[in-house]
């Protein structure tokens, strides 16, 4: 089976993204002094002692709420206790016991998952005693700690992991294939990996910007496992007002780094914009693999030549990456769902292609016989010899005489008949030129 989760659950503003974040060893939720910043379930690897475990962080849950983004708060918390091992229950020591975490402690309690109940903010040994009343929730023995200062971090850690069964030490090292989704907000993003997930993962709704953090969700089907990446809608950068909303672009971009396929998500009411030209221009530059998803094409009138006229409008936007395969579906009706991830996993397969060195050879030589380099200056650009050095992108070395001598456009010759000879559709490759005496 698959590592432990813990799920820290709460009210909004006691604590729990600190905490997160002290134990995850670097900023992965967004934490300011706004209640509801959280909005999603984020996850992390956390280790103590000899156990490493999975982390959820939640929104704050606020039982008597209305207001539509807090009640869909409430929901994924549920999911989250639903999915955990263990629930480390935060409350708040400076504002002592309250009616609201009466209510979460009545949800855990029906949950009948283990549960540790820590009392965040008792900065100093004169605030301990401020962590007696929690033991009117009737959930166990309060823990006091300081998340900010990581005091107590130990004992609370200790009681986590004592609810550990010896099985769940087995560590799962099977190979997900990481999937970013990125995108504008709103473009449905969210809606599509809901659909392939078959269940409600990701806060959906018409507000714009609803996803703040990148969020992990795992998913195992005939086609592979995959690892599916939420990020959140990137706005132009003036309208990046927000403190939070600022991290949200800076986690985007490390989701990026982290994926090995990118899916650009486009509005086909909307078409592309600068700002969806820069994020995927992003993904081009680390040479990912890369797809493009036009959403809501169910809402275009189309005739037999609706589709090309849309890939030709979009293509001279990102001609910087022609090899990108496009998808035209609807995550609301489930139009062509199937063959995202059919479609990911050939991209995928073509990032982590080798070729062998004899056949690669045969095909430069080829090329070069085909179209000699030009003459840059009073030199030639000679080739030797090429080797493939990696994958994840593949990765291509050239043996040279002078690497000054290569024009950029022999450069795109050679990139091109790598491309046509070995399908390397749907993934950046990188080419090096190396200086060889003959």
């Amino acid at each position: 089976m698959g590592k432990p989760i813990v799920a820290i659950v709460g009210r909004p503003n006691v604590g729990k993204s600190t905490l997160f974040n002290k134990l995850a060893g670097k900023r992965i939720s967004i934490v300011e002094d706004t209640p509801g910043v959280t909005r999603d379930r984020v996850y992390a690897e956390a280790e103590w002692l000899k156990y490493t475990f999975t982390m959820i962080d939640t929104g704050g849950i606020e039982p008597e709420s209305e207001d539509i983004i807090v009640a869909q708060m409430r929901r994924q918390a549920q999911i989250a206790i639903e999915t955990a091992d263990v629930i480390v229950f935060i409350v708040d020591g400076k504002e002592g016991l309250t009616g609201a975490d009466r209510e979460v402690a009545q949800m855990l309690r029906k949950s009948k998952k283990p549960v540790v109940l820590v009392v965040n903010k008792i900065d100093s040994l004169k605030d301990e005693d401020n962590a007696y009343e929690f033991y009117n929730l009737g959930i166990g023995d309060p823990i006091a700690i300081s998340a900010s200062q990581a005091l107590g971090l130990g004992d609370m850690l200790d009681k986590v992991v004592s609810y550990f069964d010896e099985a769940m030490l087995e560590d799962e090292d099977d190979e997900y294939i990481k999937i970013a989704f990125v995108g504008k907000p709103n473009v449905g993003k969210s809606s599509l990996i809901n659909k392939l997930l078959g269940e409600e993962r990701v806060i959906v709704s018409d507000i714009p910007g609803t996803t703040r953090d990148a969020i992990d969700s795992y998913l195992e089907t005939e086609e592979g496992k995959f690892l599916l990446i939420d990020t959140a809608g990137l706005r132009r950068k003036s309208k990046v007002k927000e403190e939070i909303e600022r991290y949200s672009v800076i986690r985007t971009y490390t989701a990026i780094e982290r994926a090995d396929v990118c899916i650009l998500m486009l509005d086909a009411t909307q078409g592309i914009t600068d700002q969806d030209e820069k994020i995927i221009g992003y993904a081009h530059e680390l040479n990912k693999a890369i797809m493009v998803i036009v959403n809501k094409w169910d809402l275009i009138e189309k005739d037999n030549k609706t589709m090309n006229e849309f890939t030709t409008m979009i293509g001279r936007s990102l001609s910087f990456m022609s090899y990108a395969p496009y998808l035209f579906i609807s995550a609301k009706t489930g139009q062509r769902l199937p063959k995202v991830l059919q479609t990911v996993k050939e991209c995928y397969n073509n990032y982590n292609k080798r070729i062998k060195t004899g056949v690669l050879n045969d095909v430069i030589s080829r090329a070069l016989m085909m179209k000699e380099p030009p003459i840059i200056g009073t030199k030639r650009l000679k080739i030797y010899y090429c080797t493939q050095i990696g994958v994840k992108a593949p990765t291509f070395v050239f043996f040279v005489n002078d690497p000054s001598a290569l024009h950029f456009s022999y450069q795109r010759y050679l990139e091109n008949q790598l491309r046509e000879n070995f399908d390397f559709k749907g993934t950046g490759i990188k080419m090096e030129f190396r200086e060889r005496k003959e």
